[in-house]
């Protein structure tokens, strides 16, 4: 292939990869529409869609308005060319999602878990895949693409260098799954994919400058800045569960003193009920419904969990100034029990200048990640995909 021949090839694809999003997100519109949006010429873009109607990419539903002359044939995205696999890997849980390509939940699979050896983890991740794939609908691409959520820190090739509430170091984990499936696959922080699910599908979809507070057993933190993930120079940001909020505390599991996640997390929750002696073998389910039934120990336990989540809150709103910080996780289930102590936590912390109602949770809940590291995978393969020649 020569150099402008090469050069053309590229222009091309970039152009129908532009009139594919243009159709995704503004759809349904028209042949002129696209062109008017894109800035592409009419003959180009008719070409161009044209292509993706073959390749099933699109299709054409029935006529628009009339703006004087003929009713001119609209344009749909079709999500259903292929599905995506999303899998967050949790301490205590493993859930999985089939969703279409528009992020829709087709399928999901959760596995509560405990005390999981390395072997036993993966194990059972690979059967929730399976599981996944085989309740995946029959459709032009098949499975795109599986993304992995993890909760520790994942370097940009896919390892899990440390995830210290898995007891995982050094895990090749993209490695360990393209063994066994035969798709692109995908590894991000659980935190990074919680955030761009919240910006995607959740409460963030109208900001573009976010924080996604990832409250399980863990504490990890999503950022969005102007629109787009932070992962920092090397793909690390965001382990703020791991800030020190009290000086020589309790120990947290990275081996540090006074962590935030020490404190604030569903681990310290569950923690400080089997010390109070609520119950020797706690669940964060068990303990809202006993708050709920008025259990006063029960009660005071979220009101301290939810003032040391909102010392961490007020030192991320302090630092960034973000336009929304998102609760999110298992914790998010709580939130009647949580949000006022949190904010009050927050207004008697923060900066005078600096806002409490900032503060949402998650209306995902526990499917922010899941439904992240799958758009992740659907992204991937809609930019300059094989497909899109």
């Amino acid at each position: 292939m020569t150099y402008n021949s090469w050069n053309q090839h590229v222009v091309k694809k970039k152009n129908k990869e532009l009139v594919l999003r243009t159709i995704t997100s503004l759809a349904p519109l028209s042949r002129a529409d696209i062109a008017q949006n894109s800035g592409l010429n009419k003959a180009t873009v008719s070409s161009l869609v044209n292509e993706l109607i073959d390749e099933e990419f699109i299709y054409e539903s029935g006529p628009g308005e009339s703006s004087g002359g003929r009713r001119p044939v609209m344009l749909l995205f079709n999500e259903r060319a292929g599905y995506s696999i999303g899998i967050d890997i949790g301490v205590n849980y493993i859930l999985g999602v089939v969703t279409d390509l528009m992020g829709n939940i087709i399928f999901e699979k959760n596995i509560t878990v405990r005390n999981l050896s390395f072997k036993e983890h993966i194990s059972l991740v690979k059967e929730t895949i399976h599981i996944l794939i085989q309740n995946t609908p029959q459709s032009r691409y098949g499975v795109i693409g599986i993304g992995i959520g993890v909760p520790g820190i994942v370097d940009k090739s896919g390892k899990v260098l440390h995830a210290p509430n898995l007891n995982w170091k050094d895990v090749n984990l993209k490695e360990i799954i393209e063994q066994e499936f035969d798709y692109p696959i995908t590894i991000e922080n659980e935190a990074n994919a919680g955030a761009y699910g919240e910006m995607r599908f959740g409460v963030g979809q109208d900001c573009t400058n976010i924080l996604y507070v990832s409250n399980g057993i863990g504490i990890g933190l999503g950022i969005i800045l102007n629109g787009e993930l932070y992962r920092g120079i090397n793909g690390y940001a965001g382990e703020s569960g791991h800030m020190v909020i009290v000086a020589n505390g309790e120990k947290c599991t990275c081996g540090n003193l006074g962590c935030w996640e020490a404190y604030a997390s569903e681990h310290a929750l569950l923690k400080n009920a089997e010390n109070c002696g609520i119950s020797s073998t706690p669940t964060l389910e068990e303990l809202i419904q006993k708050a709920e039934e008025k259990n006063t120990d029960t009660i005071e336990l979220f009101q301290d969990i939810g003032f040391y989540i909102g010392t961490g809150v007020s030192n991320l709103i302090k630092t960034f100034n973000p336009q929304k910080i998102i609760i999110g996780n298992r914790l998010a289930m709580a939130k009647h029990l949580l949000e006022k102590p949190i904010v009050d936590s927050v207004r008697k912390q923060a900066l005078i200048y600096h806002q409490a109602d900032i503060i949402d949770f998650s209306k995902l809940s526990t499917h922010s990640t899941a439904l992240g590291v799958s758009a992740f995978a659907v992204e991937d393969f809609l930019h300059i995909s094989d497909q899109i020649d």
